[in-house]
């Protein structure tokens, strides 16, 4: 639009583009550019505060009087140092409102997971409260995601400790208030072990969705101290499977673990999963009471997934075969429970001599079945199995429950393994 121009009664030559009059011979202090901007809202009308920043301009006021337009504006905070709640409209903390409110967060892109972990010393397990979610990513063609929460205790088989919440269907904010739980949990787990938490999309057409993950380490809970936490997802993508791997990246994958278990120690043995056993020495009956409980993260022997686990005992040295006792079959767990009793007719001092050889076995129909883990309890063990054994013969009528580690390979005080 052209401006024109015009000489009012004083001689002062007036842009029209620039200025505007009211009553003849009245300038007005507002230009154009913010004429542009003046809140028409109810009440006296004001220039929208800090628009005026944004607008370059020159000094357009006439020499003779009026005052300089960038004046004003000056005393006000930019625009870009606005908290970006108040710009959307949204209400702040600062405003009474509370963080919770929030429909999402601002931080992050993938969202935040609530939990809540606690080790329980005496019972040896790790509790994990799996409260709710905000502001996932979206997963679906809706913008929604059906979540759901797996955990993993690492380093560990995968398969055999994992532990799921059910799916919360369409929505980015789910609720579960699910409580899983770690049996066999001990002090050395604590100290060494990591608490993995994903979160995951269900798709029931095709591979479900990884969303994020959290990573805890178990050293950071205190016995008997419920810790809370509210944690923004990471973007730690989970390795592919060997199945789904290239023939080189399995050969890596192979070499690194490898590497691994080299620099960890050569004596250190494959962790196959644990075993609650109950030792107690009857003085009335004058024998051994063996109980076989529970075992938990058992290693997966088959194509499905799981095992078939079932359990043997021995008392070595066995000259006469008789020692031999056996669980039943439990079908497709990794967490079995059996809890089945065994008795071991004996005198203490003879019992001193002797060694508990238990081993935890794999049941295949047609073919031997396969070897899981054991451990050996006598006077050759080490660590904890050595020290549940002497305790049971220092404290005879007394029920001694611990849990032990199963390993790959049974330590050579047990002698060689039995036949399946």
């Amino acid at each position: 639009m052209r401006a024109r121009s015009r000489k009012d009664d004083t001689g002062t030559i007036q842009s029209q583009g620039c200025c505007m009059r009211g009553r003849r011979g009245d300038r007005m202090t507002i230009n154009i550019q913010e004429h542009m901007a003046i809140n028409v809202c109810p009440g006296p009308i004001r220039p929208i505060r800090q628009i005026s920043d944004y607008f370059p301009r020159r000094a357009l006021g006439p020499e003779g009087g009026g005052r300089d337009l960038r004046e004003a504006p000056a005393r006000l905070a930019p625009l870009a140092l606005a908290p970006p709640a108040a710009l959307l409209g949204a209400t702040t903390p600062e405003d009474g409102a509370e963080v919770d409110s929030y429909d999402s967060d601002d931080t992050t892109a993938l969202g935040m997971l609530e939990f809540d972990l606690l080790y329980d010393q005496a019972s040896c397990t790790l509790h994990c409260s799996i409260l709710r979610a905000k502001g996932l990513k979206p997963m679906d063609f809706n913008g929604l995601a059906d979540p759901y929460v797996k955990l993993h205790l690492l380093p560990g088989a995968c398969k055999a400790n994992k532990l799921k919440t059910k799916t919360q269907r369409n929505t980015l904010n789910p609720v579960w208030n699910e409580d899983l739980t770690y049996s066999g949990i001990t002090d050395d787990d604590i100290t060494h072990k990591v608490l993995r938490i994903s979160v995951c999309d269900e798709d029931k057409l095709s591979h479900n969705e990884f969303i994020g993950e959290i990573r805890v380490p178990l050293r950071r809970l205190k016995p008997s101290q419920k810790k809370h936490f509210n944690i923004c997802l990471e973007r730690q993508v989970p390795l592919a499977s060997p199945s789904s791997m290239s023939a080189a990246l399995r050969g890596i994958s192979c070499y690194l673990k490898e590497l691994e278990q080299a620099e960890q120690g050569p004596g250190l043995l494959e962790e196959r999963g644990r075993i609650l056993l109950s030792l107690s020495y009857s003085s009335r009956r004058r024998g051994l009471l063996v109980g076989i409980v529970r075992c938990a993260h058992l290693a997966a022997m088959d194509v499905n997934g799981y095992s078939d686990p079932y359990v043997k005992t021995y008392l070595r040295p066995d000259v006469d075969k008789k020692s031999k006792h056996k669980t039943c079959v439990k079908k497709k767990t990794l967490n079995p429970e059996f809890n089945e009793d065994f008795f071991y007719e004996m005198e203490l001092s003879v019992l001193a001599t002797k060694t508990l050889e238990v081993t935890v076995w794999d049941y295949d129909i047609g073919k031997s079945n396969d070897f899981i883990g054991g451990v050996s309890l006598g006077p050759g063990a080490r660590g904890e199995a050595r020290k549940h054994w002497s305790d049971c013969l220092q404290q005879p009528d007394a029920a001694l429950e611990r849990w032990h580690t199963l390993t790959s390979e049974l330590p050579p005080a047990a002698g060689a393994l039995p036949s399946a």
